[in-house]
């Protein structure tokens, strides 16, 4: 591309206010572009109190407003993004304007593949090499599936995150799906440990009130390599569904365990660097705290941990990722 693009994305929330893993994922990637020299303009669906545009890492913010428009935006853009709940809406705009639709899937869900089977998505990207087998088996029965499939892991910058590790146990995210009850009975069991607890930015949080659980509010994930990291010896996943866990990889980048669930996200982001227990056998989770009290389990475990971290570099990802948009907005560009 010799001119820059307009890259606009419809979304519902966006940090600092949200920093759940699909937005601080798409930010990176919105970010990726932004340094190749092409605008980021982001709109919200959801009211999070602000009412004048900002910036974060180059990428520009809309917030939800009754007054605002972003039907112009959208004409004027040479490639639109979307996910989650708003790329029904997105996809109409984008069929209605000619411009191409990017969809950004962070889940298997059937609500997921929908919206791109009732009409030609440019492109589709997966967070995972076992969410693409999942899209391709979703997309072989329909009349419509994406022009194309690219996979993106969930981009960390082990340099943003990289920090010497605490003595706490922790959980991100406090709902009974990310497995706050697990937290909940280790922390009962072992009350000689110190335990951190953060909320999130979705669901019903119910973070335990015990003496040896401190629990930190919802947070701008620039923030987490000092306020959490750096206060975490263990990291505990054990959530009923992960279809990647960009958490596990932020901690992974100071060589902390990860202690994990295994759904088919976090096999896959944590490899042979993870611990993994059903999160119904507390036991298990148990042994595995305790056996990181020998010091040399804990540093073999670090370095697995470091090793994946490192294998994980996102620059080859966003660099495909960046080429692509920019192959998928040609045409659009050409008479945008």
């Amino acid at each position: 591309m010799t001119r820059p693009l307009r890259v606009v994305a419809r979304i519902h929330a966006y940090p600092p206010h949200h920093n759940a893993g699909a937005e601080w994922a798409l930010h990176e990637m919105l970010r990726a572009l932004t340094v190749r020299g092409h605008t980021a303009e982001v709109w919200l669906t959801q009211w999070t109190g602000e009412h004048e545009p900002y910036t974060v890492d180059g990428v520009h913010v809309i917030p939800y407003d009754s007054d605002q428009n972003w039907g112009p935006a959208a004409a004027r853009a040479h490639v639109l993004v979307s996910h989650l709940e708003n790329v029904p809406s997105t996809a109409s705009i984008a069929r209605g304007y000619g411009v191409p639709l990017i969809v950004v899937c962070h889940n298997d869900f059937d609500l997921t593949w929908e919206p791109m089977t009732e009409g030609s998505s440019a492109l589709a990207v997966l967070n995972s090499e076992w969410m693409r087998a999942s899209a391709e088996k979703a997309f072989d029965s329909t009349r419509f599936r994406p022009d194309r499939m690219l996979v993106v892991r969930p981009p960390v910058h082990a340099a943003e995150y990289e920090t010497r590790p605490g003595a706490c146990i922790t959980l991100v995210n406090c709902t009974v799906t990310k497995g706050v009850g697990v937290l909940e009975e280790l922390a009962q069991r072992m009350p000689d440990r110190k335990f951190l607890a953060v909320r999130g930015g979705y669901g019903e949080q119910q973070p335990p009130d015990l003496h040896n659980v401190q629990v930190l509010d919802h947070m701008d994930g620039h923030r987490m390599r000092d306020e959490v990291y750096a206060r975490t010896r263990i990291l505990l996943m054990p959530s009923d569904y992960e279809s990647w866990g960009r958490v596990g990889v932020e901690a992974m980048t100071s060589g902390i365990p990860v202690i994990a669930h295994p759904t088919d996200g976090l096999t896959e982001s944590l490899g042979r660097a993870g611990i993994f227990h059903d999160r119904d056998d507390i036991d298990a989770w148990q042994q595995a705290i305790e056996q990181l009290d020998d010091a040399a389990a804990y540093r073999a475990v670090s370095r697995r941990a470091k090793a994946r971290a490192k294998a994980l570099d996102p620059g080859a990802d966003l660099a495909a990722w960046c080429a692509t948009v920019e192959e998928v907005a040609s045409a659009r560009f050409a008479t945008g």
